[in-house]
């Protein structure tokens, strides 16, 4: 049996991430100086109030590694839409409306075609949302940036700002047993697992294949799948919220299905069960390359990395599941029931016919 290959070998070691993570506890210290009342702590980020009623929630994301497949392709064009999307995908889960992002890069050099083609991105991504943006800083710092190709290296960081009342924060708290997860579809990788999927994929990092090939199973070059940007789910979720009440919201990004376990801290007693996976030929390529060139990627593995298809979720009600389709179908985005919650005080995923409990 070949060797498993996993994330922390690829380069991201998911526990060493979580014990440093341990040590931003500190920053609750700062919350004292809140002007206008308490800080609402979330699942998956924190608010702080504007007013008596009113809450902004202020997030700051990157897209990773994903920066060096653009470069790889010197395609520029879309990787902006990334940015934004990390970022207003991660406000949406508070029930927070997105206002205003700002962009930050650091670049070898400020070449005028490359700015050009990032802007672009960065609106595309803006208007998607339906947000500004207020401002950004593109910094030339080659003596930090380093690219794969010449003066072609960069980073790229967004930041945005979302409004909301208080009577529409989805608190993530009142998860019950019985309550259902239903899975918005993704567009493919998105911008998480990157490094992983780099270094089975391409022959650049010690992977298989040559950027421009189209592998069986794929319709269109490897490097552009994995290119495609991350789907923003700001309009549907906001639209859901309108008409249903949302008990959760969940980003799946980093961590892919253990991302849920930060619900168990805000409803005591829960686990959660998955059924449904539609992973796109990109997640079966990945999987499949990696036995033949490094070591099994295993399937348990697999769902703790990558979104296997599905980018965004959220928790309901049962008697809410038809509603909440309903309104998703309105808004074309395709959407189903992928889990439910449960009383285990496990993460399980049944998949390819197996039991595979993701954390206990």
């Amino acid at each position: 049996m070949p060797k498993p290959f996993t994330y922390a070998e690829a380069g991201v070691d998911r526990k060493l991430r979580a014990t440093s993570k341990k040590s931003l506890k500190v920053l609750e210290e700062t919350y004292r100086f809140s002007r206008y009342g308490k800080v609402l702590q979330l699942p998956y980020g924190n608010l702080f109030p504007l007013s008596e009623n009113l809450y902004l929630d202020l997030v700051i994301e990157g897209v990773g590694t994903k920066v060096l497949v653009a470069q790889l392709a010197e395609k520029y064009d879309t990787i902006g839409v990334d940015a934004v999307a990390v970022a207003v995908n991660d406000v949406i889960r508070s029930g927070a409306k997105p206002l205003a992002i700002a962009d930050n890069i650091h670049a070898q050099v400020s070449n005028p075609q490359l700015v050009k083609a990032w802007i672009k991105g960065i609106t595309q991504g803006a208007t998607e949302a339906e947000c500004i943006v207020s401002g950004g800083e593109i910094g030339d710092v080659a003596e930090i940036i380093r690219g794969i190709t010449a003066n072609k290296g960069f980073d790229m960081v967004v930041a945005c700002i979302g409004e909301v009342t208080r009577e529409r924060v989805i608190f993530g708290n009142t998860l019950r047993p019985g309550d259902v997860i239903i899975g918005l579809r993704s567009s493919g990788i998105h911008s998480n697992g990157v490094t992983l999927a780099r270094k089975v994929l391409f022959k650049k990092w010690g992977g298989k294949y040559d950027p421009y090939e189209v592998p069986e199973g794929l319709n269109r070059e490897i490097v552009l799948e994995v290119l495609e940007p991350t789907r923003i789910y700001v309009k549907p979720l906001l639209k859901l919220i309108e008409k249903v009440s949302i008990k959760a919201a969940v980003h799946i990004t980093g961590d892919a299905y253990l991302k849920f376990g930060r619900l168990s801290d805000f409803s005591a007693g829960i686990g959660f069960i998955f059924d449904n996976f539609k992973p796109q030929p990109i997640f079966e390529l990945i999987q499949k390359t990696a036995e033949e060139i490094h070591g099994a990627i295993t399937d348990e593995e697999m769902l703790k990395t990558f979104n296997m298809g599905w980018g965004f979720a959220v928790v309901v009600e049962k008697t809410h599941a038809e509603e909440v389709l309903s309104v998703l179908e309105k808004q074309k985005v395709e959407a189903e029931i992928i889990g439910q919650v449960t009383d285990s005080r496990e993460i399980v995923a049944l998949y390819k016919n197996k039991r595979i409990v993701l954390t206990h």
